[in-house]
């Protein structure tokens, strides 16, 4: 049997360049890294947020590995093409004339096995394994493209062990309180069992640590909350009616559309809610495109992509870029260009079963939705008789520094108004 083992300094190197971000812009300013040298990374992670005088864009990265080295210092001027950071890619195949003879002893520092596959796995779970002395060759991965996760290092661990070893760095472990002297439980009886507790240190991935930056931001903002309920019953028939005909041009038809484009609209007449403000609350930038984010729960974690210009969309095109998007999620494969330039978001709560929230703004944005789900309730008709509705409840959060209760309580009637009869909607299709 012949053996392949690595280490990390057999990974290569790639130079990670800064790419063009278009509107003519040749250089940024560093304005915060997510990264340090030594993290690992993956595909799509955050790795720092630059900004131009006329963007400010999250950078993520396109490769798996660790983090070599950081070209800039935060408030550093960065070249578009020139090297950002240094990764250090895996070494995920091998070819005859790769395989080589080592010695016992480097077998302690990595223990590796590979037979001329691939084997997929970042440094971290790389090193889980040889701490663990599991050959990578041995392992079946559960993740894209059969990469091994570190999920799959200790379920084989429990497969041989019977019990899940804690990853590295080690869990701390609060050993049980001392057995108390009690007479022996009879065959019939089951000694109780003793739950053992644990500390697991927290790992941020780059989408975590913009998410955790941006909260921290949104702290900083007075939110001012107003909640209502939409009656969906027209929308709901008219939903139905149109099904047939977007399934025809392969279009999936949600309520999330209708919900986008009456915020589209509603935003013409209200455009300081589609507007941002400086750190300081000093400057208004009132946006011309309305970019709105939808929120999804992604293996990635919560991401808020954004439709752009639903200004300009018909509902059938807001449904289709919504299927794409969605399907992006689902692979994993969300980019910058999808996660940023949001003016303004809406988070369907009700597709996991919540009614009511309390949505936080994401800065610069100035306002936020949060959509109940939808219910089947008694309401009273114009002729006070009990008749069934459908009803959907609306959270929204503004940035109460600049936005006041009459301007968001009448942009949530019209936004209601649009839903409850909804071919006023689609009289403008674009």
């Amino acid at each position: 049997m012949t053996f392949l083992y690595f280490s990390a300094l057999n990974g290569q190197i790639v130079q990670f360049k800064l790419s063009d971000i278009g509107e003519g812009i040749t250089e940024v300013t560093v304005k915060d890294w997510y990264v340090k040298e030594g993290d690992t990374v993956s595909q799509f992670d955050s790795i720092c947020e630059v900004q131009s005088d006329k963007a400010s864009v999250t950078i993520t990265s396109r490769y798996d590995g660790i983090v070599r080295k950081l070209y800039y210092n935060v408030d550093d001027t960065a070249l578009v093409g020139k090297p950002l950071v240094d990764i250090e890619t895996d070494v995920i195949k091998a070819s005859e004339e790769d395989v080589v003879e080592t010695p016992a002893i480097s077998q302690e520092h990595t223990h590796q096995e590979i037979k001329g596959h691939k084997t997929l796995a970042t440094p971290a779970v790389r090193r889980l394994a040889m701490e663990n002395n599991i050959k990578l060759s041995e392992v079946v991965g559960s993740g894209r493209d059969g990469r091994i996760l570190k999920e799959d290092i200790l379920n084989f661990l429990a497969k041989q062990t019977g019990a899940i070893l804690p990853p590295s760095p080690q869990m701390e472990i609060v050993p049980p309180p001392p057995k108390k002297e009690i007479s022996k439980p009879s065959p019939k009886e089951k000694a109780p069992t003793i739950p053992v507790s644990f500390t697991k240190p927290i790992t941020f991935s780059g989408f975590h640590k913009a998410m955790v930056k941006t909260m921290t931001a949104a702290l900083k903002i007075p939110h001012f909350g107003y909640c209502d309920e939409v009656d969906m019953t027209t929308l709901v028939r008219l939903r139905e009616e149109l099904k047939p005909m977007a399934e025809a041009r392969g279009v999936r038809l949600s309520f999330m559309p209708f919900f986008l484009k009456a915020a589209s609209l509603g935003l013409l007449q209200y455009p300081v809610l589609n507007a941002s403000v400086d750190e300081n609350c000093q400057n208004i930038t009132y946006k011309a495109a309305h970019n709105i984010g939808i929120a999804m729960d992604t293996q990635q974690g919560l991401i808020v992509p954004n439709v752009k210009n639903v200004q300009v969309r018909s509902i059938f095109e807001i449904a289709a870029e919504l299927n794409r998007l969605q399907s992006l999620g689902a692979l994993g494969q969300m980019g910058a260009e999808e996660l940023t330039g949001g003016t303004f978001t809406l988070s369907n709560i009700g597709s996991i079963g919540g009614t009511y929230a309390k949505p936080v703004i994401l800065p610069p944005e100035v306002a936020i939705g949060a959509i109940g789900k939808l219910q089947v309730v008694p309401r009273f008709d114009s002729r006070g008789q009990v008749v069934k509705a459908q009803i959907i409840n609306i959270s929204w959060s503004a940035d109460h520094r600049i936005i006041d209760g009459a301007t968001m309580s009448r942009f949530s009637n019209l936004w209601k108004s649009y839903l409850e009869n909804p071919s006023s909607m689609l009289l403008d299709l674009k």
